[in-house]
């Protein structure tokens, strides 16, 4: 497998399509630029979906990927090692934010295990059927993945775009469910934008004091001098120092891509991910939205290389797909919008007078 190949494979949204949009919106009787981000977003789905006017988003989707990473073993979060399938149990039980308000919302919620360090039987065989491998390695001293398990979770999340794109999915709300996944997504971000670790280290989404900040800090350096040698290929960068989660999640994006299926990137560890697609693919981000910021440093660093303005500033930093499901209705919004306005009623031709 070669990610470079997506290069090949991805195409950017239709510009024709997008050009009659934005002469569509000059033609409406809500003057242009009175809703602000709204027309933007109204254009970027009708060129996504090639259509104007655009349609609805029907058949939106949260898909969270889950996995452990081991170095949540050196207490750099907010939460203990191993303990992400509570995370899972609680979006399943309808407990966990991203559940709460998919609910009501109507919107699906899909979780894929993979890579939890549970047992199987404590989650629905639908969640762990792909799990790739159980936890993944301390990527401060060693790789997180086998160059055989990295490959593993790239197709895994492909698989997964495929399926969503052939069920009828117009749009994915994507996020994870991890313990330690900031860590991992952070030190991404840093070797992939030639920053130290002091820069992107944040305080997580369940929170952390400032000696756990520290701690994470060295995790992130010592894993950066790991990740250097190998920021060649994606491929191995992801076997160095991503986890079975961030694999899958890249595989995903870039499969989504493919299919020119929407998705909404909600936090640092989706940015990371994306960030890995975008070096493999440049014109894959013209297919993602940025929900929310999340607080995290990693995160603004991330999205202002790929040049993705968030949709949302909530101050929401729960992550579990949450910040960008808030932003979901806002997508919807702009849809309907851009659909359901009616144009200016034209003016007659006013007649010429004799002199």
């Amino acid at each position: 497998m070669n990610l470079d190949d997506f290069s090949d494979l991805i195409e950017r949204p239709d510009s024709g399509v997008r050009r009659d949009a934005e002469e569509r919106r000059e033609r409406l009787a809500v003057r242009p630029g009175a809703l602000g981000r709204l027309d933007e977003l109204g254009e970027w789905l009708a060129a996504a979906q090639g259509a104007v006017p655009v349609r609805p988003v029907d058949s939106p989707r949260v898909v969270l990927f889950a996995a452990d990473h081991g170095v949540a073993k050196l207490d750099v979060s907010g939460r203990p090692a191993g303990t992400a399938y509570r995370l899972v149990r609680d979006v399943l039980d309808g407990a966990g934010p991203v559940a709460v308000l998919a609910r009501r919302a109507g919107v699906p919620v899909r979780v894929v295990d993979a890579g939890l360090d549970c047992e199987p039987e404590l989650l629905p065989q639908d969640v762990v059927r792909h799990r790739v491998r159980r936890g993944s390695g301390r990527i401060d001293v060693e790789d997180a993945l086998t160059a055989e398990e990295t490959e593993q979770a790239v197709r895994l999340g492909m698989a997964i775009a495929d399926e969503e794109a052939d069920s009828g999915t117009d749009l994915v709300v994507l996020g994870d469910l991890s313990v330690g996944g900031t860590t991992v997504a952070a030190t991404l971000i840093a070797a992939l934008c030639g920053t130290d670790a002091s820069v992107v280290t944040g305080r997580g989404g369940a929170g952390i004091d400032d000696l756990a900040w520290m701690r994470k800090c060295a995790a992130i350096r010592d894993a950066l001098r790991r990740a250097r040698p190998v920021l060649g290929d994606q491929l191995e960068l992801l076997a160095a120092v991503g986890g079975a989660d961030v694999a899958a999640m890249t595989g995903f994006l870039l499969q989504a891509a493919v299919r020119r299926m929407p998705v909404v990137l909600d936090g640092v560890v989706s940015a990371a991910c994306a960030l890995v697609a975008q070096r493999a693919a440049f014109r894959a981000p013209d297919w993602w939205l940025a929900g929310q910021v999340s607080g995290e440093p990693a995160q603004a660093k991330a999205l202002d290389r790929m040049a993705l303005n968030p949709l949302l500033d909530h101050g929401v930093t729960v992550g579990e797909g949450t910040g960008a499901l808030l932003a979901l209705p806002l997508v919807q919004a702009a849809a309907a919008l851009a659909a359901e306005l009616p144009e200016r009623p034209e003016l007659p031709e006013q007649p010429e007078l004799d002199g």
